[in-house]
């Protein structure tokens, strides 16, 4: 297993792949993939149990990951690229026509590792859920996880579906919110006050957990060992993680305004300067 160094040396590299690839179109969504690297690198390279080949859609006999904010895509692609499930080099084409590394994940061109087209918020604990029943039909003891935004829990599917996880003692499952406090158009107290959220979820009937510092890796390997001993207990597990939007590039943190920005040339390279190059370009 990776040590926490080497977890956060590869954490670096993906945040290296996250600046290159959206000021390469100049589009896409900076701030958020950073906020989340470290979740993602730590799910992937630690937590879970998977299998990159061959890449089986209806994922039996391993932990399946279902991204529900899927405008965070670059870290997604990064991660997935940089763990073995298709070559690094192919970032080249993110945002590109006739690209498998569309905008937002999509499922008909077959890019390995994604299971579910996530450009429509709201929609990913859902389709979770009903993968976690299927791995209890199944005999499956595998585990189901999700990431959403927390400006995403301003969508009244995501309640819908908390309901129905508890209702259903969906306790395979284990959802994880990035607790950013900023969305598209500026902070959540701003745009909608998200309010109690422990409190919420809990009196929905989950079990919460929090990651205090979702950009710690050892917090997030904790924090998400700690969520796997909460399952098979009956009830579905949330974890509200508290991240930086921008994390690692110090011009992007603490705003809303990098979500969906891309970096010129000078800020690029600003950028970069901050991030060490740990396994080489694509």
């Amino acid at each position: 297993m990776p040590t926490i160094q080497e977890l956060e040396k590869k954490a670096s590299q993906v945040r290296r792949d996250i600046v290159r690839m959206v000021h390469a179109v100049n589009s896409g969504h900076p701030g958020g993939s950073l906020g989340c690297t470290d979740f993602l690198v730590a799910l992937y390279d630690e937590i879970m149990r998977h299998q990159p080949h061959p890449f089986s859609m209806d994922g039996k006999g391993e932990d399946v990951f279902f991204l529900s904010n899927g405008h965070i895509s670059p870290v997604f692609y990064s991660v997935l690229s940089r763990t073995g499930y298709f070559p690094v080099n192919e970032l080249n084409t993110f945002r590109k026509l006739n690209s498998r590394l569309q905008g937002h994940p999509t499922t008909h061109e077959g890019l390995p590792g994604v299971r579910m087209a996530s450009g429509s918020l709201g929609q990913g604990l859902s389709v979770a859920i009903g993968a976690a029943l299927a791995k209890r039909l199944n005999g499956d003891d595998k585990l189901v996880f999700t990431l959403h935004g927390d400006g995403e829990l301003q969508e009244g599917q995501i309640w819908e579906a908390a309901m129905a996880a508890a209702a259903h003692k969906v306790d395979n499952l284990i959802a994880t919110v990035d607790v950013n406090g900023q969305q598209i158009d500026g902070p959540t107290e701003k745009v909608m006050p998200l309010g109690d959220l422990s409190g919420k979820f809990a009196a929905f009937g989950w079990n919460v957990l929090e990651i205090s510092n979702g950009n710690n890796m050892q917090e997030v390997v904790s924090g998400l060992k700690n969520a796997i001993s909460h399952t098979g207990k009956g009830q579905p597990v949330v974890i509200l993680m508290k991240t930086e939007m921008g994390a690692g590039v110090d011009f992007m943190m603490g705003t809303h305004k990098w979500h969906g920005v891309a970096p010129n040339d000078e800020q690029l390279a600003q950028a970069l300067n901050q991030l060490e190059e740990t396994l080489g370009d694509y």
